[in-house]
Formats: C-alpha cells, sequence, structure tokens
C-alpha cells in the first residue's frame, strides 16, 4: 500500500480500529420529562442518534443496544414498565445485541467488556441518554479500560438538575460542564457530522 496513502488514513481519522457503536439507554421512560426534573437540552439528540445507527448498520459496522432496567420502584426504566422499551426508531434487529443492566454504567454486571474485546474491538462511539448519568458513567469506564473511546455530543442530552442548596441548573448547563469533564481525560469529543465524515 502507498505510504503517502497510508499517512492520509492516520491524519484524516480518529478511530484506531474498527470502532463499535454504543446506544445508552434511548428508551421510552426518558419522554416523561417532569420524571427527569424539567425540559431536556438537545431536543436533535434522536435525529442524531438515527443518523448514526443509519449509518453503522450501513456500513456493517458493530454496535451495542444498552437498555438500563432500573430496580427502582415507580421508575419509567423498570422492566415492568412501557418506558423500559426502546424508543421505536432504533428498535434493534435480531441479528444486534442487547445489553441490559441496572447500573449506570454499561460495563458494570453485565457482559459488554467481554463482549467487545472477545470481537477485538479497541474503539466505542458512545451516544444516548443522559448526557451526566449513564452516558458519563459508561464513558468514563471505557476511558478508564484502555478503549479509545468518542462521545457524540450533539447524540446526547439530558435533564436539570438541583444543586445541594437547591438551585436549579439548566439541563444545557449541565450537558456542557458533563461533556467538559469528559473531553480529553476520558473521551475525544465529536459531533455527528463529523464522525460520518471520517467513516465516509
Amino acid at each position: 500500500m502507498d505510504i503517502l496513502y497510508i499517512l492520509y488514513i492516520k491524519m484524516s481519522t480518529p478511530f484506531k480500529s474498527r470502532p463499535a457503536l454504543l446506544l445508552i439507554d434511548i428508551q421510552e421512560g426518558f419522554n416523561d420529562h417532569e420524571y427527569w426534573g424539567g425540559d431536556r437540552n438537545n431536543l436533535d439528540a434522536e435525529s442524531n442518534m438515527q443518523l448514526l445507527l443509519d449509518t453503522w448498520r450501513a456500513k456493517q459496522l458493530p454496535l451495542f443496544h444498552i437498555k438500563h432496567c432500573s430496580l427502582e420502584e415507580g421508575s419509567p426504566l423498570a422492566k415492568t414498565h412501557q418506558g423500559n422499551q426502546f424508543k421505536p426508531f432504533i428498535s434493534p434487529k435480531t441479528s444486534e445485541p442487547i445489553i441490559e443492566k441496572h447500573a449506570n454504567s454499561a460495563f458494570i454486571g453485565t457482559d459488554l467488556y467481554d463482549q467487545l474485546k472477545n470481537n477485538a474491538i479497541e474503539t466505542v462511539v458512545i451516544i444516548g441518554l443522559t448526557t451526566d448519568h449513564c452516558v458519563s458513567t459508561t464513558t468514563r469506564m471505557a476511558g478508564n479500560y484502555g478503549f479509545e473511546t468518542i462521545l457524540i455530543e450533539d447524540a446526547v442530552a439530558t435533564f436539570p438538575k438541583k444543586g445541594v442548596d437547591g438551585t436549579l441548573y439548566s439541563a444545557q448547563l449541565i450537558h456542557d460542564t458533563a461533556i467538559a469533564s469528559l473531553k480529553d481525560e476520558f473521551a475525544t469529543i465529536l459531533s455527528t457530522s463529523q464522525v460520518i465524515k471520517q467513516l465516509n
């Protein structure tokens, strides 16, 4: 292979290896904004999630659907609740693995790590809900496990949060600070368009 082509590939893509897409908790229970504290940020997240999923499927790249099965009574994400279901636009195909979890991290109490390693996956691309909870925790663990970790900032979203003194912090602020704390330390932060451009 021409050395200039090899150098071009190395410079033009952030991926060290074939990337796996981790779709974190894209479930109907998150449609209940009131339960989660108020209006969500990034209402375009789902369209970006779908665009990424369609791209991964078209290129036959590995992907994993992560589903949160809350053990908390009354949670919209409890397995007995309709909210536990995936949002229709990302409905998994028969061949696509589903990882059920009870903790914030997709690696805790699951075989996700083993599945990634057994399939020689070294790069994970993370999207889903919510930025500061399960997305953040999974991203941190992926980085600590040594995976090349890419977080797609416009394909994640979250809700407002109250501080210990009762101060209400907006969903956008929570999102932005969560992303900032992950940037470079645990993950490379990219947009949907940047990732698709690299894959193409």
